[in-house]
């Protein structure tokens, strides 16, 4: 007989409130294609709104699907695998009940899951694993599984092992109710006699299970010592209880490309994610006398449609045209099958978009009662790889300025900037693939061509030795000429020490109202050095000068003070001095010797490295590391690590530039 959706003991009634769940994983296991898949044999949408979303571009953004089961509604979160996409995940994460942690058939693909248990860990998120591409399996689960085990602090619990006919993965047997299932491309599996074959694995794999959730239920444990068969129900009771806790995590067989293992995956899913009530207790978030609270976690312009502020609404309801924040709801929209439907009106538990919001951001806490705190939200990550922007023409600067805000709307993990020096607009985000999605989304909604260049570094100039510099003006015009003459010594001051102006002037050589303007015409010069950037540590200290009762003025003495600097500044010794950052890596431990590599082929300096707390078989590397090698240094990185590094970086001392 085919297996149904929603068999599971316990599953929750019809009419339940909805709940939602997270696709995450790395890039390459099938997310987007599970997605589909999920939303097509959701059960009870209609056959037009089934139709799956076309997949988007390398999967480099979250989408919103919704499906029904047995009466039961469901939001389908698809986030990104990349890890340049990583603040996507948490926002996800943040309003969901579940993650379903995605992941390939291989154990040597296993190390990409260990930042995403992290997250899961980090979080709370309950989760389950889902073994995606069963059929190409080479080797064995018990492989897979202890290589997932690897990376995550969670029990991993197999529920299902995979039945081989002729070296080929054809179906599974189940651990909780012991039945065989034999997988039938693009329809339900169906249920066959256990294979005589299978009763040693399926129940030394059985066993496993039961081991695992006694540890956690004493009533299964007492049936476990005294070698008991337990009912279903009683293994279902701690698997759920697990799972919602975090100590374990179940995993999953199958092949969503040919619609196998969803059902099943459907019927856990219906039997163990948790109801939005206990989500939003786990998160902190109290009944407060029902008044209605939605949280944002995701901004996108949507052409036409405008702004829509994908939102969970965790306590009460809304309707279309009612008033958040200060703000009206221009629209409210699910999205049955991938594809946009409007609603009138969202309970607790959905997750839908809300039209032209504007003015609320990303994070933004919708609603609630007087005088209750915004719900937390999780920052952004700070940017590792930047670009400097530009249109090619230039009567784009205000388009592109337009552009560039919805892009920070939309975008919370990018840093939108502008140099002091040189003015360029710098695009920061995290690594290549992010920034190149940036610039082709700014180029499709605002038809801008730019030009892109390397981020300036900002070196500064000191100098080696002191000076006295003279400098006389003395010109005559028709009526009042101009006169000032100054005597400046420019010395150096110790690094960090910075700009100081001083005098010593005597006997009223330069009349004490012309002080103030030489000081400010010295800091001024100083902000562009013979070398071409600003000129930094140094005093200047005005020693003597001449005036002259007429022709002398704050004008005068000023351009004087600048002759003088230009000159001084010159004959000082100048010296390039450029920025050292103080760099962590955070990679692999069987990676470690070759980030240090890395650290050293660059002019970096090695501090040391030590475990990195709380990721067992990670290691931060500490490291200085000029400014101008950071260029491109994320892009090399993760080519050493699987795409998994990643290293956060300040500003420590400015250091004499060397080649």
């Amino acid at each position: 007989m085919p297996e149904q959706v929603g068999e599971a003991a316990g599953a929750a009634a019809s009419g339940a409130a909805p709940r939602s769940i997270a696709l995450i994983g790395p890039q390459g296991s099938g997310k987007s294609t599970l997605f589909a898949a999920l939303l097509a044999t959701g059960g009870d949408e209609p056959a037009p709104a089934r139709r799956a979303a076309a997949p988007r571009a390398m999967g480099m953004e979250t989408r919103l699907g919704h499906a029904t089961v047995q009466g039961e509604r469901w939001a389908i979160l698809d986030c990104p695998g990349s890890v340049e996409f990583a603040h996507e995940v948490d926002c996800a994460l943040a309003v969901a009940d579940l993650a379903v942690v995605v992941c390939e058939a291989a154990p040597d693909r296993a190390a990409g899951l260990g930042p995403i248990f992290h997250r899961l860990e980090e979080t709370g998120t309950p989760g389950i694993v889902f073994v995606n591409r069963i059929d190409t399996l080479d080797g064995t689960v018990r492989d897979i599984l202890a290589a997932l085990q690897a990376g995550t602090h969670r029990r991993l619990v197999l529920r299902q092992v995979p039945i081989r006919e002729d070296g080929a993965v054809t179906g599974y047997v189940d651990l909780v109710s012991e039945r065989a299932y034999r997988y039938r491309r693009g329809a339900p599996s169906e249920r066959i006699g256990l294979p005589e074959a299978m009763r040693g694995r399926e129940a030394e794999a059985r066993g496993a299970l039961l081991e695992a959730l006694a540890d956690h239920d004493d009533a299964l444990l007492e049936k476990v010592l005294e070698d008991l068969v337990p009912a279903p129900e009683e293994i279902y009771r701690p698997l759920h209880q697990g799972e919602a806790s975090g100590a374990v995590m179940g995993v999953l067989l199958g092949a969503a490309e040919h619609g196998n293992g969803l059902r099943r995956l459907w019927k856990a899913l219906r039997h163990d994610v948790p109801a939005p009530a206990g989500t939003a207790a786990r998160r902190g978030i109290g009944a407060a006398g029902g008044a209605p609270l939605a949280q944002v976690f995701r901004t996108r312009h949507a052409g036409h449609a405008g702004r829509l502020s994908f939102a969970r609404l965790w306590r009460g309801r809304v309707q279309d045209g009612a008033s958040l924040n200060g703000a009206r709801i221009g629209g409210l929209y699910r999205f049955p099958g991938g594809e946009a439907q409007k609603v009138a009106s969202a309970e607790a538990g959905d997750i839908v978009a809300l039209g032209r919001l504007e003015g609320i951001g990303t994070g933004a806490t919708l609603g609630g009662a007087p005088g209750e705190p915004p719900l937390p939200f999780p920052a952004p990550p700070p940017p590792v790889h930047g670009l400097a922007i530009a249109p090619e023409d230039r009567k784009d600067e205000v388009r592109l300025a337009a552009a560039l805000q919805r892009l920070a709307e939309e975008e919370p993990a990018l840093a939108i900037g502008q140099d002091a020096e040189t003015g360029a607009t710098v695009l920061a985000g995290q690594g290549e693939i992010h920034l190149r999605a940036a610039l082709e989304r700014l180029g499709a909604s605002a038809g801008i061509r730019l030009r892109t260049g390397p981020v300036p570094v900002p070196f500064r100039e000191t100098i080696r030795h002191a000076v006295v510099q003279n400098a006389r003006l003395k010109r005559q015009t028709g009526g009042h000429g101009q006169f000032a003459e100054v005597k400046l010594q420019i010395a150096p001051r110790p690094r960090g020490a910075g700009f100081h102006f001083d005098e010593k002037v005597v006997g009223g050589a330069v009349p004490r109202r012309f002080i103030p303007a030489i000081g400010q015409a010295a800091e001024e010069a100083a902000r562009r050095g013979p070398l071409g950037h600003p000129v930094v540590d140094i005093a200047v200290t005005l020693l003597d000068g001449g005036f002259h009762s007429v022709d002398s003025s704050d004008m005068a003495f000023a351009t004087a003070t600048r002759m003088a600097m230009q000159e001084g500044l010159a004959k000082a010794g100048p010296v390039l001095l450029e920025p050292v950052e103080s760099v962590t890596l955070s990679v692999p431990a069987a990676c470690t010797p070759a980030a240090q590599r890395l650290l050293t082929g660059r002019r970096g300096q090695i501090l040391g490295f030590a475990a990195r707390e709380g990721w067992e078989g990670w290691d931060e590397v500490q490291a200085l590391l000029p400014a101008a090698e950071l260029a491109g240094l994320i892009i090399e990185l993760r080519s050493l690590t699987q795409g998994l590094g990643s290293y956060v970086h300040r500003f420590d001392h400015l250091a004499e530039a060397r080649a």
